[in-house]
C-alpha cells in the first residue's frame, strides 16, 4: 500500500499541481520535439517525470494534511517540554504515514479516476492531470475555512465562486494552507492546557514549600510525562487528529 501511495503521489499529485500552470499555457505557440521515428522524444518525458518529482515535497507539505499533522505532533513535544524526544525524524516519519493514512480516500479516488485510465492508456498526460486535481481540490476545501478562502479570492480580485469548479487551484492552495495552520493552532492550545495547569500547580507548591532554588522543570516533567502516560496520550492526540480531517472537526 505504501509503494502504491507513493506512486500515486509522485504521479498523479504532480500532474495536478502542475495542471493550472498549463491551462493557462494554451494560448502559446506550442512546441514539440520528436524521435527519429515521428514520436515524442522519450528524453523530454523522463525530465518531465524527473521535474514532477521534485514537486512533490512541495505537493506533500502543502496541499495535503501533512501541514496539520507535523505542526500539532510539534505542538504536543513542545507541550511535554521535550526538546529533541521524540527526535524530529520520528515526527517527520509519524506524519508522514498519518498524512496517507488520513489521505486514503483521496489518494483512492486519484487511483481510481486518473493513474489507473492513464496507466492503460485511455487518458492523455494532462487529461490524467486535470482528473488527478478533482479529488485534492475537493479535500482541500472541505478542509478550507470559507473567511480564509474569501481573503484570497478579494486579494486576488476573483468574483465570489459559486462552486468549487469556479475557484482558482493558486488560490485554493494558500487558503487551505492557513486553515491548516489555524486549526493545528487550535488543536495545539487545547494540547497545551493541562500541560500548563501541571506547571502552575507544581510552582505554586514548590513556592509555597519555600524550595524557590528547585527548578520546577525538574518535578513538573515526570510529572507530565507521567498523565500523558496514563491517559494514553499519543493515542488521543492521532484520534483526534484523524477525527479533526473525517469526522467534521
Amino acid at each position: 500500500m505504501t509503494r502504491r501511495a507513493l506512486g500515486i503521489m509522485v504521479l498523479a499529485l504532480g500532474l495536478g499541481l502542475m495542471w493550472s500552470p498549463l491551462a493557462y499555457a494554451q494560448n502559446f505557440p506550442s512546441i514539440t520535439i520528436h524521435g527519429g521515428n515521428g514520436t515524442p522524444s522519450q528524453t523530454l518525458g523522463i525530465l518531465a517525470l524527473l521535474t514532477l518529482i521534485s514537486f512533490l515535497p512541495a505537493i506533500l507539505l502543502t496541499m495535503t494534511a501533512f501541514t496539520r499533522v507535523v505542526t500539532v505532533l510539534s505542538f504536543t513535544r513542545s507541550a511535554l517540554g521535550l526538546q529533541q524526544t521524540p527526535p524530529n525524524q520520528i515526527i517527520i516519519g509519524l506524519s508522514l504515514f498519518l498524512t496517507f493514512f488520513i489521505m486514503e480516500p483521496t489518494l483512492n479516488a486519484i487511483n481510481h479516476q486518473a493513474l489507473t485510465p492513464y496507466l492503460a492508456g485511455h487518458l492523455t498526460l494532462l487529461q490524467a492531470g486535470q482528473k488527478a486535481l478533482n479529488p485534492l481540490r475537493l479535500f482541500m476545501y472541505q478542509q478550507t475555512r470559507p473567511s480564509d478562502l474569501a481573503l484570497f479570492l478579494n486579494m486576488g480580485h476573483v468574483k465570489a465562486p459559486h462552486n468549487l469548479s469556479q475557484v482558482p487551484t493558486l488560490t485554493l492552495i494558500p487558503a487551505f494552507i492557513i486553515s491548516e495552520l489555524k486549526t493545528a493552532f487550535e488543536i495545539g492550545v487545547y494540547i497545551f492546557i493541562p500541560f500548563i495547569i501541571v506547571d502552575l500547580v507544581v510552582s505554586t507548591v514548590l513556592m509555597s514549600m519555600g524550595m524557590m532554588m528547585v527548578p520546577p522543570t525538574l518535578i513538573s516533567l515526570p510529572l507530565k510525562l507521567l498523565l500523558f502516560v496514563l491517559a494514553n496520550g499519543w493515542s488521543l492526540v492521532v484520534q483526534s487528529l484523524f477525527l479533526s480531517f473525517h469526522g467534521g472537526g
